[in-house]
């Protein structure tokens, strides 16, 4: 099975949202094979709990212009590693210390990759 097209739009959406308020190293995985309640997994950093917040904020507001509520967030309160579950996407937003210590990229290497739609920066 693989992530459904809507979702792969909500992606690309979702991703936006947090690249207007400054993510970085964004990367979806569709999740779809191994978890059978989720089709996707949209990872986000930012440089503070302030930034972290604010782009948990702008992909949830981007998504209700779609018509997507959230069911569930965690972790608004720290702003450390905020979770909004909208059933099909799940967007993880996590501050730069705990994107490294908690490594989800290494959990999900054997799922393809999402593309975001969200151009990646050239090291300088």
């Amino acid at each position: 099975m693989t992530a459904s097209p809507r979702t792969t739009e909500l992606v690309q959406i979702a991703a936006a949202a947090a690249d207007s308020k400054g993510a970085e190293d964004l990367v979806a995985f569709d999740v779809s094979e191994p978890l059978p309640l989720v089709d996707a997994f949209l990872l986000a950093t930012g440089s503070s709990e302030r930034n972290v917040a604010a782009i948990a904020d702008a992909v949830e507001e981007a998504m209700l212009e779609q018509g997507v509520k959230r069911l569930r967030r965690e972790g608004k309160h720290e702003a450390r590693w905020i979770l909004v579950d909208f059933g099909d996407l799940v967007v993880h937003v996590f501050h730069e210390q705990e994107r490294v210590f908690y490594g989800l990229e290494r959990l999900w290497t054997d799922c393809p990759i999402i593309p975001t739609g969200v151009p990646v920066d050239a090291p300088e």
